[in-house]
């Protein structure tokens, strides 16, 4: 089973719409789910068609979700929402002649929800992704698309009075952005199994609550503009983040909810990123050092760390 499999990068031309059907067949028969396969085709040629006519670069494609509910998304770099179909499309489409395939198609995603059991978008802080569950058919009653997004991050965010600047020393930059990107794939997978399936995953919910909670402590595009500070950096750096005392329950309880979050990633089979060990002790690292600083304690580096832990192995 194709855990984590990594997404398949395209380029901005008509042969990408064969190139991801065909990953996305193979993709489907390792998960044992064939009774999938046409409705996939058909989802993700209409996504990749129209992230090529109307999106920007870069373009790839994924699988995400559930074995019992996979999600099939196409990304691309605008932030521009797609528009929702108001009428089926029923005309036939020649897939196999993929020139005529990208200039008469794209005409909404009317297709995708007629081959789906659920379907929307996500506008994320560099692009969107355009998601679908495939069905076992194509249908003609399809539901309604789930747009999500942020629209202005900053807008309602203002720090507490009591406010403190958390430094963070020496900081690991590659398992860092790791890190990152590994919370923020959890966060938006737990976001959407709530939205599409919240009663076959009541937990996603709670632990999606959760997250949201832990991440208003800080101005909503912080790791964003974390991330393209450190992608210009060396192997190691100096970091600061603003928040709150008072959140110091919020961080503590986060460890509990990290471990929840694996053991959820395990128990329902997600197709998607657990921490690795060395993100769990980063992660760990973090969050005790907010903990530390918020109690009145000077930073500790984190190769300071990776030494007390040489010593003591």
């Amino acid at each position: 089973m194709p855990l984590n499999k990594e997404a398949l990068q395209l380029d901005a031309s008509p042969t990408s719409v064969a190139a991801a059907r065909r990953w996305v067949v193979q993709v489907c028969r390792e998960l044992g789910r064939d009774d999938l396969v046409e409705c996939s085709e058909l989802g993700v040629s209409e996504l990749v068609t129209n992230a090529i006519l109307h999106g920007e670069g870069p373009l790839s494609v994924r699988v995400r979700g559930t074995v019992h509910h996979p999600r099939i998304e196409v990304y691309d770099g605008s932030r521009r929402p797609p528009v929702l179909p108001s009428d089926p499309f029923r005309e036939h489409v020649d897939h196999d002649d993929d020139d005529a395939f990208l200039t008469t198609n794209g005409r909404g995603l009317a297709l995708v929800a007629m081959s789906s059991t659920a379907w929307g978008a996500s506008v994320e802080m560099r692009g969107k992704v355009v998601w679908f569950e495939p069905a076992r058919a194509v249908h003609e009653h399809y539901p309604p698309g789930i747009i999500d997004g942020v629209e202005d991050p900053d807008s309602e965010w203002t720090p507490l009075p009591d406010s403190m600047s958390v430094q963070l020393k020496d900081v690991d930059v590659p398992l860092f952005l790791s890190t990152i990107t590994q919370y923020s794939n959890l966060r938006r997978e737990l976001r959407l199994l709530a939205l599409s399936h919240d009663h076959d995953y009541p937990l996603a919910g709670d632990l999606s609550q959760m997250f949201a909670t832990f991440e208003k402590q800080f101005p909503p595009s912080s790791l964003h503009s974390m991330s393209a500070a450190l992608l210009k950096s060396g192997d190691r750096a100096d970091l600061t983040f603003v928040a709150s005392p008072r959140s110091s329950q919020i961080f503590r309880t986060m460890f509990d909810m990290f471990e929840l979050a694996d053991s959820f990633c395990r128990n329902q089979r997600l197709l998607s990123l657990a921490r690795t060990p060395e993100q769990v002790e980063l992660q760990h690292w973090l969050l005790t050092e907010f903990l530390r600083q918020a109690d009145g304690e000077q930073p500790t580096s984190w190769s300071q760390h990776e030494d007390g832990r040489a010593h003591a192995s």
